[in-house]
């Protein structure tokens, strides 16, 4: 995607490092940030500077790579890349396509990683080709989360349809979930949309269902983290809201991922580790005043903690169908 004139993946690699567009900086600023090694590769998946499930897929990839070149003790540097986020499934898809490599030398390593991410990219390209099918003209559709051009290393999954159907010259509206406690879609997805010139919306998490009531939106689509063998998916918390909410207003709901999404050793959602996250993301909140400087305050009641699980399952009963790089398959 172009920002500022100017073609930018997500995350790519020159020479031995890894560098990436700094998540937890936008939508205020826009930096590139660099990984001088697998250890800060690694710190960039945990805090969330590169995030989404292709994205994170790819980063891992080129950590494993990055640790070969090091000379670092190869199991060792993989049961800490596999540390960093536990219920992303590209994560150790990558991570094991990686290490096998490795196992013939450092430079297979890399051209791994390389492959795993245009691979990302060309899977993103094809989803959006075949969602847009999906996408009539006029569509309103609802998004939770991010599942962008950031998310992957381009095109993205849940929004490649949505820029497949504008470019097809469509018009289309999104109404972006603000997607707490991080707020992806207020600070991401919107900040794409409005990069694509694409009329949206933000709404609070909440409101949906008041939406989806008054007929105002026409489909759902989702990302995915982990697909199990039964359709059952992971995805970031709140998507299992909507999709009930979906079911009962007789509203399709799609999730869009590539095959390096499905799991088909986790055989349904029960089996599929949910990470719970630090509570000052629920607690705390980072943004501008008007003046435009940033701030981090608390916004909830001192003294009070707070629970902060990082997903949620959808059973694959409520999901219409699966948009993937083959094309589009019922649950």
């Amino acid at each position: 995607m172009r920002v500022n004139g100017r073609h930018y993946k997500t995350i790519w690699m020159e020479n031995s490092d890894v560098l990436m567009i700094d998540q937890n900086k936008l939508p205020f600023e826009f930096v590139i940030h660099r990984c001088a090694g697998y250890i800060q590769t690694c710190d960039a998946i945990t805090n969330m500077t590169v995030r989404g499930a292709g994205a994170i897929g790819a980063a891992a990839g080129y950590a494993m790579a990055q640790a070969f070149m090091e000379g670092e003790n190869p199991d060792n540097a993989r049961l800490r890349i596999a540390a960093t986020r536990p219920t992303a499934r590209d994560l150790f898809y990558a991570l094991e396509r990686v290490y096998e490599a490795g196992k013939h030398s450092a430079e297979a390593a890399i051209t791994e990683a390389h492959n795993i991410a245009f691979e990302n990219e060309e899977a993103g390209r094809a989803i959006g080709i075949h969602g847009n099918q999906l996408i009539k003209n006029g569509a309103h559709i609802l998004t939770h989360c991010n599942a962008g051009w950031l998310a992957f290393v381009d095109y993205g999954s849940a929004l490649a349809p949505i820029y497949q159907a504008r470019d097809a010259g469509k018009e289309i509206f999104v109404y972006a979930d603000e997607t707490r406690p991080r707020g992806q879609g207020a600070r991401l997805t919107a900040w794409e949309l409005q990069n694509e010139g694409i009329q949206h919306k933000i709404i609070a998490d909440n409101a949906a269902a008041m939406l989806m009531a008054s007929g105002k939106i026409d489909l759902v689509i989702t990302g995915a983290d982990r697909i199990a063998a039964n359709g059952d998916t992971a995805n970031k918390i709140g998507t299992l809201e909507k999709a009930i909410l979906a079911k009962y207003y007789n509203i399709p709901f799609y999730v869009a991922a590539p095959s390096s999404t499905f799991d088909l050793n986790t055989r349904t959602g029960a089996d599929i580790v949910i990470e719970h996250r630090p509570a000052d993301e629920v607690l705390w909140q980072t943004g501008t005043d008007r003046n435009g400087d940033l701030h981090t305050i608390r916004v909830a009641s001192p003294g009070s903690d707070a629970l902060n699980p990082a997903f949620d399952v959808t059973p694959n009963e409520l999901i219409t169908a699966f948009i993937t790089e083959t094309g589009i398959i019922e649950p």
